[in-house]
């Protein structure tokens, strides 16, 4: 049989709640929604890390942020850690990534293992982006998600019919400043957007630790964002609910508007392949590098281990193997992506890839069971109240019924972490009986042997991915990947001058 191809398509803070396959109260999205009708939605898919950087080192590599270096934004991969790229290269796979990398942009920190790239330094523009390749650095006129698409096409057509490929198509929508394209201005302007449930949560039950973030829509979303100044009549502590509504409908207004091009010209790809013959024996895979608040909790941005940030979505077609209108709800974590992705294209990955620490689940997207599959996902978040966000560093575990969370309060020398000291607290949330995460029952007498056997799984899976658990101000601090000097220079000098200025 001829070698299949592989399309993996990532956008940036894509929640799986702003799309119409998984329900979404807000949106449509009928080209990724093909993805999901011609082949599976997985409803269980978790990031390990909800922050960008991290979780596009663990998807490339199949190890926790711990193993690859790359904890927080600050932080660059380690270049001894192979990828899964380099692997499919070396057997003669075409290999290709246009769009977002987010994963340095000098030296070791570039992209390897690709015979074409095209990268946005940094987070990137929305409008004529910058963008390096190995000729360098020029600006490219059009909007990003139109650019990464036509890079894509190109790059396919001129492939040798022959030729088994891999390619990564990295969209920088809909990460913030959400600035949509002019043709899709029109949508979603009448001020409609439902609000979730837990719109106006009161946190009354949540740690000090979460209580105490920087990433209320009410107080935290300010005009760079909203691309205007809040209204007089909207200021003050009085007239907090009423600006935090009016915010919610212009944050969500640009982010589906931006939503709406990734799905326009997810459908481009998906119309090529089709056209080309392609489509048969072409793993496409849809996914986000993790999830996003949308007003949820009174949120927006991620990095907490509440649902809505802590799930990935993943869509995924291949007809030469995966039945149409499947679904799976496996515990699945993107370090398991890269065994999955060479699984699929031939490779053994336990002996290309000796580093991973992920499974595949190829078996799972063709519905049968995967023996010994994991019943829970591990989740650690590194960046420890950074400077915006205020996010506490933590860990846990999620399971089918039951979510157990550890903020331990230290940043650990993570690059962009705060040194400060917080009293550790514990949070738990019965899945079941409490599906939005709106009580923490972590003292309550009645979960006391819940609590107990999640502590125990919880210390089972750390021990399982090698990471030290967090035992007071003497933990060992782990060394993130081979720093640049200059690097952490720039990320002490960031730092500073936002403590400063706030």
């Amino acid at each position: 049989m001829t070698r299949p191809n592989l399309i993996f398509i990532m956008s940036d803070d894509h929640a799986a709640h702003a799309i119409s396959a998984y329900g979404s109260r807000v949106n449509s999205t009928p080209h990724l929604d093909r993805i999901a009708n011609e082949g599976v939605r997985m409803d269980a898919v978790y990031c390990t890390n909800s922050i960008c950087s991290p979780s596009r080192a663990t998807i490339l590599t199949g190890t926790y942020s711990h193993m690859n270096g790359v904890s927080s934004i600050w932080t660059e991969m380690d270049y001894r850690v192979p990828t899964f790229v380099e692997v499919l290269q070396q057997r003669d796979y075409r290999t290709a990534m246009f769009g977002k990398w987010h994963l340095g942009e000098h030296g070791q920190a570039l992209p390897r293992g690709f015979d074409a790239w095209k990268i946005f330094p940094g987070q990137g523009d929305y409008v004529d982006p910058e963008m390096i390749d190995e000729s360098g650095a020029a600006v490219v006129p059009g909007y990003a998600t139109d650019i990464v698409t036509d890079l894509s096409l190109d790059w396919i057509e001129s492939l040798d019919p022959d030729d088994a490929f891999c390619m990564l198509v990295h969209h920088k929508a809909p990460h913030r400043p959400w600035i949509p394209d002019e043709k899709h201005k029109h949508l979603y302007a009448d001020g409609s957007i439902p609000e979730p449930d837990t719109f106006f949560d009161d946190y009354a039950t949540r740690s000090k630790a979460v209580q105490g973030v920087h990433m209320t829509i009410a107080d935290d979303m300010g005009a760079d964002d909203l691309k205007e100044e809040v209204p007089e009549h909207l200021r003050g502590p009085e007239n907090r609910e009423a600006r935090m509504r009016w915010k919610y409908q212009i944050y969500m207004r640009d982010y589906l508007q931006c939503i709406q091009s990734i799905d326009d010209n997810v459908g481009r790809l998906l119309d090529y392949l089709e056209e080309k013959g392609l489509a048969e024996n072409t793993l496409v895979v849809y996914t986000s590098d993790q999830g996003f608040f949308l007003g949820d909790h009174g949120w927006f941005d991620k990095r907490l281990m509440f649902d809505q940030s802590l799930q990935m979505p993943m869509l995924v077609r291949w007809p030469a193997e995966i039945a149409a209108g499947g679904r799976c709800e496996a515990i699945i974590t993107n370090v398991d992506f890269a065994a999955t992705f060479l699984d699929v294209c031939g490779v053994d990955a336990a002996e290309a890839l000796p580093t991973s620490q992920g499974r595949s689940f190829r078996a799972l997207l063709r519905g049968e069971p995967a023996e010994d599959w994991a019943d829970a996902a591990y989740y650690r978040y590194w960046e420890h109240d950074d400077p915006i966000h205020a996010a506490p560093a933590h860990y846990g575990i999620r399971t089918e019924t039951h979510k157990l969370i550890y903020y331990y309060g230290a940043g650990l020398g993570v690059p962009g972490a705060s040194e400060r000291i917080f009293e550790p607290e514990w949070e738990l949330y019965d899945l079941v009986a409490d599906p939005a995460e709106l009580r923490n029952v972590a003292d309550d007498p009645a979960y006391a042997d819940v609590r107990a056997e999640l502590e125990r799984k919880l210390a089972e899976y750390q021990a399982r991915y090698e990471d030290l658990p967090y035992t007071g101000p003497d933990t060992p601090r782990p060394k993130w990947g081979p720093h640049d000097e200059q690097l952490l220079e720039m990320v002490e000098k960031y730092v500073a001058d936002v403590r400063s200025s706030s």
